[in-house]
């Protein structure tokens, strides 16, 4: 089916549903609470109503809502009739409150059915900005007034407009998008600078978001796992993580959760777009730092993410990275930590642990492969959830 053509029809669903929302609404005030007899006239043209909107909703996964509303007449006399036998009217309660719980477990599974449309579409547009964004400000000046007319900035322009058109009404809005939206009209070289330093980063947060929710479940194979560990079992336990399934966006994001997965950081955000000119910073969080007197304090710590699996991280690199964050004064850096996916060279490890001894800040950690492989096996589900796993 053509991804439009099923938007459409996602769109026009929505807006039934939202129909018979506000219907119900209305017909709930309706609803009895206790022993009563009658209807209302105003109720039963709810009903009617009710029903003529029910074809609007079409099956998701087999499933749809099909009853009319419940008879408010019938509802009072059954709770007569319970009281009569001195028991407790659950089930009249419950048939009061199903057109609710119905139109909220519709609207679940519309929008999972909505992601599930766009998710391939989104994480292509998410790659058509990221490559786009730097290239056409490869010579822009971070202050121009001239305004942007390349193909690019079309091509940028565009893609927002159909992540706008993909997410629709299913994803929380938090980012910068008035600001995105306001520096892309006015197009001039400064106002693309803040797009890519800070509008698309804030918004990117949202449109990930949209790809996925938390009760999205993760590919299982078709076992029962009690039988399957009861059984005989072969080979060994991996610890190496196939690194190469990342990219630099999905590296930084699998920093992101982890950090944020220690009790004791607080604070943890992403600071710049992946690849950004961010002067060494790609993360930052807060180290609360505890003794046994019960004193904390916290220590403000920058973590760059180097997504490097061809080559070693050197000393020069290392050197770089320190001399950026030290150009930092508020508040004052005092850890870095550099964590890549591949390895550092021995030179580059010598240089940190001579660089420390010497008490300057920032006090330098290198995270390898190796490191970020350990503190992973010991949360399994964030390796599985960034489909390392």
């Amino acid at each position: 089916m053509d991804l439009n053509d099923l938007l459409n029809a996602l769109d026009r669903t929505s807006a039934n549903l939202t129909k018979l929302e506000a219907i119900w609404k209305r017909a709930e005030s309706f609803i009895p609470d206790g022993p009563v007899r009658g209807s209302h006239p105003e109720y039963d043209d709810l009903c009617r109503a009710w029903t003529d909107l029910l074809p609007g909703l079409p099956p998701i996964d087999d499933w749809t809502i099909t009853e009319p509303l419940p008879d408010i007449d019938a509802l009072g006399q059954a709770f007569i009739d319970y009281f009569e036998i001195s028991e407790l009217p659950h089930a009249v309660h419950e048939a009061g409150e199903k057109p609710g719980k119905d139109l909220a477990d519709y609207r679940y599974r519309l929008n999972r059915a909505r992601r599930r449309a766009a998710r391939r579409r989104l994480e292509e547009l998410i790659l058509i900005i990221d490559s786009a964004l730097p290239q056409m400000l490869q010579d822009v000046p971070r202050d121009s007034q001239a305004r942007l007319e390349t193909p690019k900035v079309a091509q940028v322009t565009d893609a927002i407009a159909e992540i706008e058109r993909l997410l629709g009404d299913t994803a929380d809005r938090h980012g910068r998008w008035g600001d995105l939206h306001r520096h892309m009209h006015f197009g001039q070289g400064h106002d693309w600078h803040d797009i890519a330093e800070f509008d698309w980063p804030s918004v990117l947060a949202d449109v990930t978001a949209g790809l996925h929710s938390e009760a999205d479940p993760l590919p299982v194979p078709d076992i029962d796992l009690g039988l399957a560990a009861s059984g005989q079992l072969t080979g060994q336990a991996s610890v190496a993580l196939p690194w190469d399934r990342l990219d630099d966006d999905g590296f930084e994001r699998l920093l992101y959760n982890l950090l944020r997965s220690f009790p004791d950081h607080e604070n943890v955000q992403w600071l710049m777009q992946t690849r950004a000119a961010d002067r060494g910073r790609d993360l930052s969080m807060d180290r609360v730092l505890r003794d046994s007197t019960g004193n904390t304090r916290n220590e403000r710590v920058i973590v760059q993410a180097k997504h490097w699996r061809k080559r070693s991280v050197d000393p020069a690199e290392v050197a770089a990275t320190v001399a950026k964050v030290q150009t930092w004064t508020q508040p004052l850096v005092r850890s870095l930590i550099i964590a890549t996916s591949g390895r550092f060279t021995a030179d580059a490890v010598s240089w940190a642990e001579q660089h420390n001894e010497k008490g300057s800040f920032p006090q330098v950690e290198l995270w390898p492969e190796s490191r970020l492989e350990a503190l992973l096996a010991q949360r399994p589900h964030l390796a599985a959830a960034h489909g390392l796993r």
